[in-house]
């Protein structure tokens, strides 16, 4: 019954996400022509990590999807972060709504925590100076959540979607921002904006050359007011080779940084130790 609820609440929550945020199907005719630009040459390219290690490509060829490490990650976990911002929302980060916490990312230098960052291209236009400092340090690796955050799939949470012949634009137009503002230690994953996708996802993206990672463990703390709820759906789900979906977004997930005080020392107390996806994909 307690499993039932939480499916429930998290559905719930993702909704919430998405009214909260103000993501709707109208108004969007400016945004959409804005997407339609192509990256620069080359920039898509040039901003992935040589050698980050990727899976063989799936059945048929389509883009490989990663969602939980194999027996060899030993007790390992991979604390995921995403760093939500969609195309449309400019607006509102210059009316004073935050869209990154920076509090959140000195905690997890502090608590010495590897941590891979789904970033969104347009969230990185806006805090460009957070967004190198993260690619600078060693213990973050980012990663592409797409430039938009609007949906790749039909039905996903209200997201606008975008034509399956754009899918793979928006995604190299993530790593095109992400080198345009001097983001470093970028890794070829791609996270599905709403987690929602499908084959025909997945063939669209095989010419952008990523693999694709999701999660095993849902925090729940997008609009969460309970930190404590937060880290105990966590600790009560994770197990060896997890990956853990959490958000660095101030205004959507208000309480994650004080769930991440809990987690991290309970997690370790347990024997797992916390690596980036990167390394969870080697083991």
């Amino acid at each position: 019954m307690t499993r039932f609820v939480r499916s429930l609440t998290t559905a719930a929550t993702t909704a919430a996400t998405v009214a909260v945020l103000g993501i709707t199907l109208t108004g969007c005719g400016g945004v959409a022509a804005s997407l339609s630009a192509p990256p620069s040459p080359g920039l898509a390219r040039q901003a992935t990590v040589k050698g980050a290690p990727t899976m063989a490509p799936g059945p048929g060829g389509l883009t490989p999807v990663f969602k939980h490490g194999a027996p060899a990650a030993g007790r390992s976990v991979a604390l995921t972060f995403d760093a939500d911002m969609t195309a449309d929302q400019g607006a509102r980060a210059a009316g004073g709504e935050r869209f990154d916490n920076p509090t959140l990312i000195a905690l997890l230098r502090r608590l010495e925590v590897p941590a891979t960052v789904f970033m969104t291209g347009r969230w990185a236009e806006e805090y460009p100076a957070q967004a190198r400092s993260i690619g600078d340090d060693p213990l973050f690796e980012v990663a592409n959540h797409s430039y938009s955050h609007y949906s790749f799939t039909p039905d996903c949470y209200g997201l606008p979607k975008i034509s399956a012949k754009r899918m793979t634009t928006d995604v190299e137009r993530a790593f095109a921002a992400f080198r345009a503002v001097g983001v470093n230690h970028v890794v070829p994953y791609f996270r599905f904006p709403g987690g929602c996708y499908d084959d025909t996802t997945l063939r669209a993206l095989v010419p952008a050359k990523v693999t694709a990672v999701q999660w095993d463990v849902v925090s729940g703390d997008a609009f969460a007011t309970d930190p404590d709820a937060v880290s105990e759906q966590v600790l009560s789900e994770v197990k060896p080779g997890s990956l853990v979906l959490l958000h660095c977004t101030r205004s959507s997930a208000p309480v994650t940084e004080d769930a991440v005080r809990k987690i991290v020392p309970e997690l370790r107390r347990r024997g797992y130790r916390l690596v980036k996806v990167s390394d969870l994909m080697t083991r």
